[in-house]
């Protein structure tokens, strides 16, 4: 295997200021290792010709479910664990070739699909975990139906979500989840539209339960992840000291002090609901959840709009689900509606990598950082259809690695 690789003659985004470098890039032992005009190849190393190519660091999607084959979920907890599997490798793959080389799972995968892409066994992303993600009996993560009261929580059943309820349940929970080495907790703390029984505009755990779950993640020196849509809902994740908010489509004025104070992020996932209402059906997605869209659908760019005014930390999500997950560039598309090329190019680079907890190790060109990268053969500056239209990439680089 290559392990020493030489870009040449590209056009290099540097994120933080958005400024163009022409030059050359040499990556050696998975790092970006020297950076500049001219450089010498070192013996045995493979040289890639870019012309002139734009290169970016390499995507960051901060909420995927990989694991997310269909667009029933409750469907996903009767799934054999190896042919969950065996659609999760698929779905991998197709991300790693929309230059995604890394994201973060928002519920469903565990240690093992981690494991399994760091020691090369399935092709795709950088994997950040969460395992299950917390719910209350008749919450977004609960997927029975009005009429089957027995919930089946095994640890090997492919399914999204768990049940806990009380402080010491979600206690418990928040600990297995860590013992499991998820590198963060996930809850939902507002209604969904993948979920049979709830609301949309229902709030879902106490505070007190919050708390516990903030407190659990906090002493492993991990953080918490809300789903959450409407302000009421986001308003006291925030309060609760949960760091990231997942959706936030209903949010107003009012949320935005708040994840200010907090230094929290934001992670909308608008091209879901535009997927769901177009497509949604056609993979999975049961009738009543699909009528539940219209309610997130048209509020998400104008929440997006909001939360950028006023300076929120704002990363990039898709969410998308089943056969869906094709359209997971579109979401650059949308943000720009409301958003400036750069700053969207920011979520899916360095602010994803902060809100990882890995800001100078990916999402970014600079020296020292762990070797991903995209070349695309056009300027997103200037056209960021250039990456919502994945034709245009031309090479994917991930740990040093052309794949």
């Amino acid at each position: 295997m290559v392990t020493t690789l030489l870009l040449r003659s590209g056009k290099l985004l540097d994120v933080d200021t958005g400024e163009y470098a022409e030059g050359d890039l040499l990556c050696a032992d998975g790092r970006i290792v020297e950076i500049g005009r001219g450089l010498r190849a070192p013996d045995g190393a493979r040289t890639v010709q870019l012309s002139g190519a734009t290169v970016l660091p390499g995507l960051i999607d901060g909420h995927v479910h990989v694991t997310a084959a269909t667009a029933d979920l409750g469907a996903l907890t009767t799934w054999s664990p190896s042919y969950a599997t065996a659609h999760s490798a698929r779905i991998m793959g197709g991300m790693l070739d929309r230059g995604f080389t890394t994201v973060r799972d928002a519920s469903g995968a565990d240690f093992g699909l981690a494991d399994a892409q760091a020691e090369g066994l399935v092709r795709g992303p950088r994997l950040a975990f969460c395992g299950k993600a917390l719910s209350q009996t008749g919450g977004h993560g609960d997927s029975r139906p009005r009429g089957t009261r027995v919930h089946d929580g095994h640890q090997c059943c492919a399914g999204l979500g768990r049940i806990a309820d009380g402080v010491d349940a979600v206690r418990a929970a928040a600990r297995d989840e860590l013992r499991k080495g998820a590198h963060h907790i996930k809850v939902m703390a507002g209604g969904g539209v993948a979920s049979p029984t709830d609301r949309i505009d229902s709030t879902q755990y106490s505070m007190d339960e919050l708390h516990a779950i903030v407190q659990e993640a906090e002493a492993a020196n991990r953080y918490v992840a809300a789903h959450a849509y409407t302000a009421r809902s986001v308003s006291r994740s925030l309060r609760a000291g949960i760091r990231s908010i997942e959706h936030g489509n209903l949010i107003d004025e009012s949320n935005v002090d708040e994840f200010l104070e907090q230094d929290a992020f934001l992670v909308p996932t608008l091209v879901t609901y535009w997927a769901l209402k177009t497509e949604g059906r056609e993979f999975g997605l049961p009738e009543d959840s699909w009528r539940k869209v219209d309610e997130v659908l048209g509020a998400g760019l104008a929440a997006l709009e909001t939360a950028h005014r006023g300076g929120v930390k704002i990363a990039y999500g898709t969410d998308l689900l089943g056969g869906m997950h094709r359209h997971q560039n579109e979401e650059f598309r949308i943000r720009s509606e409301v958003q400036p090329p750069l700053d969207v190019i920011r979520s899916a680079t360095s602010t994803a990598a902060d809100l990882l907890g890995m800001s100078g190790e990916i999402g970014t060109l600079r020296e020292g950082a762990v070797a991903d990268l995209v070349v695309l053969d056009g300027d997103p500056l200037e056209d960021i259809a250039v990456l919502a239209e994945p034709k245009h990439i031309t090479h994917v680089v991930q740990g040093g690695q052309l794949v």
